[in-house]
């Protein structure tokens, strides 16, 4: 398919080449269906030249001279040679046409990004030494690391990203001018900068990358709930390290990820666990004794969560689901050894309601105790608590729960039209049955009678 689509470009007189990340992707023997060319040819030429040979073609980023299409199984980009920079004062970049492939690889991001296949011939562009760097394991830029982050801010990101992503060590110049450009990184728009941080989260060793941007200062400005976790201690009040803590919870959330039942890597879960406890340094009092205490760090945590997910424009989703999550994720500490009632896992399985196989892992996951006997408890009380909330999801289908009674039902009963009314004596339904569970049409019928005389 590579062959056949150089050829069609040869023909017509342009040079195309495979290059970035598919040709790094290659070295690490890492499989892709998502391949990046470049090309000598404008945009309108590679839409002309795809007509006919590719199942799909679209223009979205014809403004940036990228075209995509779709062959077979295959999802290609296609664009034309470029150079691209930020105007200081912009968000946005500046896109101009380049005239040459080594031109083109000069302005990526790292070098080992900066690597070329030409078709067909297969012939191996490497001008910047990216082969090398992909065999050490090494982040360096094709030029100076303060011009490449000048042109592209975002690319310092990216940098932690791929040290999360690939497992590689950023080379010192560049962790040096990722912390003195850190505040540069507020030129990029939040759709960036939130795109980016999705795909650091998702990659498998996220820690590398989160500690490369606290360590850099740009966390200040994208996230900076994450590095003012990192609480002074002091001799007199010593209690956990809430950062490494969070960290710790993110990695073990992981590792439970598959008990969740959806696609992985799941962002919402991970992100909740990076952040369930940014409440923290804002709910923080020291008692007598020593005692340290953070009392509804859950609630605060999760206005923080959803105000910085709405700042990075995250979608309304996403904020719900991962403020949910936060706020939530004391609430089985109350469980102790069992003595909730029914009534109280039945709100328990409320309050989470589709979230519930997210809050399982979350509250897991956030047990990151060393003394082996209290880990244990905590294992067991939990999955005393699962155990007991599939009992009852089988006897009373727990994730469609509802009153005995519907609205018509209610209106008939009390012989009252739509309105108000009808609503406060449904909550009343649905308080009972959490509280008795399954009560039969009959005797809800009494008790809304009841209920109804008693308010009349």
């Amino acid at each position: 398919m590579v062959d056949e689509l150089g050829a069609r470009f040869a023909t017509a007189g342009h040079e195309i080449a495979l290059v970035g990340g598919p040709v790094r992707d290659i070295l690490l023997g890492r499989g892709s269906k998502d391949l990046d060319f470049a090309t000598s040819a404008r945009p309108e030429v590679v839409e002309r030249l795809l007509a006919g040979w590719a199942n799909h073609v679209w223009d979205i980023g014809k403004a940036f001279g990228t075209i995509g299409c779709r062959k077979g199984e295959w999802v290609l980009e296609i664009t034309t040679y470029r150079s691209e920079s930020y105007d200081p004062t912009s968000r946005k970049p500046e896109v101009s046409y380049g005239d040459s492939l080594e031109g083109d690889l000069s302005r990526r991001d790292f070098a080992m990004n900066a690597m070329a296949v030409l078709l067909p011939s297969h012939q191996f562009v490497d001008p910047y030494g990216g082969m090398e760097d992909v065999a050490n394991r090494v982040i360096r830029t094709p030029g100076s690391p303060e011009d490449s982050f000048s042109d592209d801010p975002l690319r310092m990101m990216r940098a932690a990203r791929f040290a999360a992503q690939l497992d590689f060590t950023p080379d010192p110049a560049v962790v040096a001018a990722m912390e003195a450009m850190a505040d540069r990184i507020t030129i990029v728009s939040a759709e960036r900068v939130r795109d980016e941080l999705i795909k650091l989260v998702i990659s498998p060793q996220p820690r590398k990358g989160l500690d490369l941007l606290v360590a850099t200062g740009l966390a200040d400005h994208v996230l900076p709930e994450l590095p003012a976790l990192q609480l002074e201690l002091d001799e007199h009040h010593r209690h956990k390290d809430v950062y490494e803590h969070s960290l710790t919870v993110l990695e073990q959330a992981i590792d439970l990820e598959p008990r969740l039942g959806v696609e992985l890597p799941d962002f919402v879960t991970r992100f909740a666990a990076l952040i369930h406890d940014i409440g923290k340094p804002k709910t923080r009092k020291f008692e007598d004794g020593g005692k340290v205490t953070f009392h509804h760090h859950d609630v605060v945590g999760a206005k923080l969560a959803k105000k910085r997910m709405k700042a990075l424009r995250f979608s309304n989703e996403q904020i719900d689901q991962v403020g949910k999550l936060v706020e939530l994720h004391l609430r089985f500490h109350g469980y102790g050894t069992g003595e909730w009632t029914d009534s109280a896992v039945r709100r328990y399985v409320r309050d989470a309601g589709d979230l519930l196989s997210r809050l399982h892992v979350l509250t897991r996951a956030d047990s990151t105790t060393r003394n082996k006997r209290k880990a244990e408890a905590l294992r067991s009380a939990y999955d005393d608590l699962e155990e007991r909330i599939a009992r009852l999801q089988e006897q009373e289908e727990l994730d469609s729960i509802r009153p005995d009674l519907d609205g018509n039902q209610i209106m008939e009963i009390l012989g009252i039209g739509p309105g108000r009314e009808v609503g406060e004596a449904y909550k009343f339904l649905m308080e009972l049955r959490m509280d008795e569970g399954p009560l039969g049409e009959d005797r809800a019928r009494e008790a809304l009678l009841s209920w109804w005389n008693a308010r009349s």
